[in-house]
C-alpha cells in the first residue's frame, strides 16, 4: 500500500466491507462536525484530523483531507458573512499577509511521521483545551472591529500560517480566542474573520501539500467526505443564528480532540 492512501483490501470480502463501513461512518461524522463548526465560523480541521486518526488513515493524507474540508466548509460561512456585512477584509489583511505564504511553506516542508505526530499532537491538545475551557460571552464586545496593531498581527499570522500548512488546520481555532480576549469585535464579526483566515490559509497550505506529495487519485477516493462537509457546512452556516446547544457540542468535541492528541503524544 502506498503511503498516504486509503487502506487496500487484502484478500477477503470482509476487508472490503470493513473499508466501506469505515467510510460511511466517517462521512456521517464529518457531516456532523461540519454542521456545528460552520455555525461558529470554523472549518473543523482539528476534529477531522482526530476522526481520521481514529480510523487509522495514513498520515500523509491527513493534511490534504482536513484542509480541503476546511476550505469547503468556511466558503459557505464566508459567503453568508459577506451578505450580512460581518466580514472586514481590512481587519483580516495584517494576519493573512504573513499566514498565507507561510501556510504554503508549511505545506511543502517534508517531515517524517514521528515529527508530524508530535506537532499534530501538540496542536490538537491546545485546540482541545481551548474548546474545553474557553467560553465565549457576548458581554463587553463592540459592534465594530478594531484594527489590531500591525506588527503583532504579522507575527501571529506567520506562526499560525506555518502550523496550518504543516498539520492541516486552518488556524482559526487559535486566532479566534485571541480576538475574543482583546474584544476586537462582536462574536459574529470575529467568526467571520476566523472564516476568512481559515479560507486563505487552507488554499495556500493545500497547494504546498500537493506540491510535496500530489497523489490525486487516492485523494479523490475520499470524495464522500467532501460531499458531507459541503452539505453540513451550508446547513450550519444558514442556521448560524439559531439557538442550538453549541457549548455542549464544543465540550464533547474537545474530549475527542484531547483523547486523540494524548494517543499521538504517547505513541
Amino acid at each position: 500500500m502506498e503511503t498516504g492512501t486509503l487502506p487496500r483490501p487484502r484478500t477477503s470480502m470482509g476487508s472490503v466491507s470493513s473499508l466501506i463501513m469505515d467510510l460511511v461512518f466517517l462521512t456521517i461524522l464529518f457531516f456532523i462536525v461540519a454542521f456545528f463548526y460552520s455555525m461558529v465560523g470554523f472549518g473543523g480541521g482539528s476534529s477531522y484530523i482526530a476522526l481520521l486518526i481514529l480510523f487509522s488513515t495514513p498520515y500523509l493524507a491527513l493534511p490534504k483531507i482536513a484542509l480541503t474540508c476546511n476550505l469547503i466548509v468556511v466558503s459557505g460561512g464566508l459567503i453568508h458573512s459577506l451578505k450580512s456585512k460581518n466580514f472586514s477584509f481590512r481587519f483580516l489583511l495584517p494576519f493573512i499577509l504573513t499566514s498565507v505564504p507561510l501556510a504554503y511553506v508549511g505545506g511543502k516542508i517534508p517531515i517524517d511521521e514521528n515529527t508530524f505526530r508530535l506537532i499534530l499532537g501538540v496542536c490538537l491538545l491546545i485546540a482541545g483545551l481551548k474548546m474545553l475551557f474557553f467560553k465565549k460571552s457576548n458581554q463587553g464586545y463592540k459592534d465594530h472591529l478594531e484594527i489590531p496593531p500591525t506588527i503583532p498581527s504579522l507575527i501571529l499570522g506567520s506562526g499560525l500560517g506555518l502550523i496550518s500548512g504543516i498539520v492541516g488546520v486552518g488556524g482559526g481555532i487559535f486566532l479566534s480566542p485571541l480576538l475574543f480576549l482583546f474584544k476586537w469585535g462582536n462574536p459574529n464579526k470575529i467568526a467571520a474573520t476566523a472564516s476568512g483566515f481559515i479560507f486563505f490559509n487552507s488554499i495556500s497550505g493545500l497547494i504546498g501539500q500537493f506540491q510535496k506529495n500530489g497523489n490525486i487519485p487516492d485523494f479523490v477516493s475520499y470524495w464522500p467526505l467532501f460531499i458531507a462537509v459541503l452539505i453540513g457546512g451550508q446547513m450550519g452556516s444558514y442556521l448560524s443564528n439559531k439557538k442550538l446547544p453549541q457549548r455542549r457540542i464544543e465540550v464533547f468535541t474537545s474530549f475527542l480532540v484531547i483523547l486523540v492528541s494524548s494517543r499521538l503524544l504517547m505513541s
